[in-house]
Formats: structure tokens, C-alpha cells, sequence
């Protein structure tokens, strides 16, 4: 923990109270200045380019260890939904598709779209048990977007193999804080913007080798063959999920390599136990004030009906945001125990509440 303090309080310019980063993560300066470095020398006149295919290189490297998996294991691109889409579009008509109720659109559109799949959706704590036989694919989040619930994992992991479905997890909402084993799924898709630190254009796509050679990369390109070619067609494929990287944003590659390396040196263990501290601290707060945040262990705090104080709480310098009505709050490496408590004095102030031990 002293590391992430050190390390936290040196990469982080100090701002407002941002409890924003399920929207959207802070940048670490090192992030930062790889930008402006390469940004300078692109003003310039860089002789090699846009950009140094090396750095996409690194952040999926750096994202394989945090991930738990070998880096020939994942395809580096810049969203989410073209990642699901790849997927979507390798299965046969009329597969079925489970998804819970209330899945974010990225993971649900690109089935959707298909207009020949069978699609169902069961609340999230029923989703194992709404696996059956016939099911295709269960695709969901490990942490839901809208309130910061965090999926029974284990259990709708055991249901889709006694049942041989495959399995889609959307980690946007918990790489960089919840440890995560991208091994145990055939697919996993993530957004970098969030809990990784990284500019938006930088997502990640793991697929088991089994799942690689069902999936055709519809998108290839020079950089999805096992060597570089710029003409003619592309006469082999790269033998790893590098067949399905998409051509790199190299201002955002450049900053994820320096934002993932710093999560590495951190140790995501450390991040999970400081994160979830401070959110139980705030769950504990706002009970104390008689709101009721949604119970559990996620950095991710959600409070039903109170998503329209968002606003006048950024008035003031604290920066949540409001999601299906949900007052969202989300803790990170660079949040502390000063940020729950100037956000909890506020609600206090603005209901009239005396703080127990404290505030009003």
C-alpha cells in the first residue's frame, strides 16, 4: 500500500474530487508526456511515423500479466463493440445468446444487429442458473456499468461448461482494480479508459486458442499477418489473437504502455484492497445519512434515486455521475479517505443531516 501512495501521489496532478472513473480514468503524468512527446514529434515531422508499433506491443504485454494470460492470447484495438462484433458475426444463425437484464450496449448491439440470433436475458443473479442446454454464448459484464454490481463469476463460469456454452466477459468495469483471470473465459473484452488509465482508442480482446479458430478476423489488415505485408492479400495470418489487432491509435498506445506499466508496479491486489476500503467506507457513510446504497464489495458505489444531486455536486468540485437514476460513485488508486469524506459532508449539508462523529 505505501507503494500505491508513493506512487499515486506522484502521478497525479490534484484536481477536483473525481469519483468518476467508471466513465472515464484519470492519466498518470508519465501517460501524459508520452502524449506530448510524441505529439511534438509528429508537429515536427517524426521520421518513423505516426507512431512506434512497439508501444501497442508493450500494453498488451503489460495487459497479458495483468490479466493472467500469454500475450498471444490478445488482440489490441480501440473499442469495445468492434471487438464484440467479431464475435457476433462468427456465429451461425439462430445461435442463442444470454445476456442480464440491463447489459451495457456494447456487449447487447452487436448481436442484436444480426437480426437471426436468438437473444434472452435474466436478472444478473439469475443469470447461471438461466443458462441451458442450447445456449450458444453467455456474454455479460463482471461489473455492471449502470450500479457497480459485480456478476457471481464462478457460478455462471460452472453453468456455461456443464452446458457447453462459451462465455464473453466485459471487464471495462473491473481490469485495473478487480483481480481478473482472462484464462478461465473464451473471450474477454476491455475497455482501457477506465480502470486501466488509459486514453480512449485502447481496448483489448482475449480469445482462447480453441475460440481462435472459430472466430475469422473480418477486419485484417497488414498488422493481422504473421509478417507485415502492406500489398496484395495477406497470404498468412498471424498464429495468435494478433490476427484480430486493429490498426493502432498510436497517441493512446503511447500512453497506455507508461499507464499499465505503472498498474504493474502497483500490483492490482494492492488497488483492489484500496479501492474497495474506500467504497465500503462510503456505503458505511451514506447509511449513517439513511440512504441506501446498493450492498456490496464493489469500487463502484451506486445510490438508487439519487443520480440528480450529480449536478450540484459538480458545482462544487465533485465529480460523480448519474446512471438509471443512480447517484455512481468510483474509487480509485488516486482517491482517499478525504475524497468519501468531503462527498459524504456534502450530501450531509445539502439534506440537513448531523453527521454521526462528524460533518454537520
Amino acid at each position: 500500500m505505501e507503494t500505491l501512495r508513493t506512487l499515486a501521489g506522484a502521478e497525479f496532478v490534484p484536481g477536483t474530487t473525481y469519483l468518476n472513473t467508471a466513465s472515464c480514468g484519470r492519466l498518470p503524468r508519465r501517460a501524459v508526456q508520452a502524449v506530448k512527446t510524441l505529439a511534438d514529434e509528429l508537429a515536427a515531422g517524426r521520421p518513423g511515423g505516426a507512431g512506434d508499433y512497439s508501444a501497442m506491443n508493450a500494453a498488451r504485454r503489460s495487459f497479458a500479466r495483468l490479466s493472467g494470460v500469454d500475450e498471444d492470447r490478445v488482440a489490441a484495438g480501440g473499442s469495445v463493440s468492434v471487438h464484440v462484433g467479431l464475435i457476433a458475426a462468427s456465429l451461425p444463425s439462430g445461435a442463442e445468446i444470454l445476456f442480464p437484464e440491463g447489459e451495457f450496449s456494447s456487449v447487447i448491439t452487436p448481436f442484436t444487429v444480426r437480426g437471426d440470433l436468438k437473444l434472452r436475458y435474466a436478472p444478473l443473479d439469475a443469470l447461471a442458473d438461466a443458462v441451458r442446454p442450447g445456449t450458444a454464448l453467455v456474454a455479460f459484464s463482471a461489473v455492471q456499468s449502470a450500479d457497480g454490481r459485480v456478476a457471481d463469476l464462478a457460478a455462471v463460469r460452472a453453468a456455461a461448461a456443464a452446458h457447453g456454452a462459451r462465455t464473453l466477459l466485459d471487464t471495462s468495469q473491473s481490469a485495473g482494480w478487480l483481480p481478473l483471470e482472462a484464462g478461465a473465459w473464451d473471450f474477454t473484452v476491455t475497455g482501457g479508459f477506465k480502470f486501466l488509465l488509459c486514453p480512449r482508442g485502447v481496448s483489448f480482446l482475449t480469445v482462447t486458442e480453441e475460440a481462435q479458430e472459430s472466430v475469422p478476423p473480418l477486419h485484417a489488415g497488414p498488422f493481422a499477418a504473421e509478417t507485415e505485408k502492406m500489398y496484395g492479400p495477406i497470404e498468412e495470418l498471424a498464429r495468435s489473437a494478433r490476427r484480430y489487432d486493429e490498426p493502432p491509435s498510436f497517441l493512446a498506445y503511447h500512453a497506455a504502455e507508461q499507464s499499465l506499466a505503472l498498474l504493474e508496479e502497483i500490483g492490482i491486489e494492492a488497488v483492489h484492497a484500496h479501492d474497495t476500503a474506500l467504497a465500503r467506507q462510503f456505503r458505511a457513510g451514506l447509511t449513517d445519512l439513511g440512504y441506501e446504497p446498493l450492498p456490496g464489495d464493489s469500487a463502484i458505489v451506486a445510490v438508487p434515486g439519487l443520480g440528480d444531486r450529480v449536478p450540484e455536486l459538480a458545482r462544487v468540485g465533485i465529480v460523480v455521475s448519474d446512471r438509471a437514476g443512480n447517484l455512481r460513485a468510483a474509487f480509485h488508486l488516486y482517491n482517499s479517505a478525504a475524497d468519501v469524506e468531503r462527498v459524504l459532508d456534502r450530501l450531509a449539508d445539502e439534506s440537513g443531516t448531523a453527521r454521526p462523529g462528524g460533518g454537520r
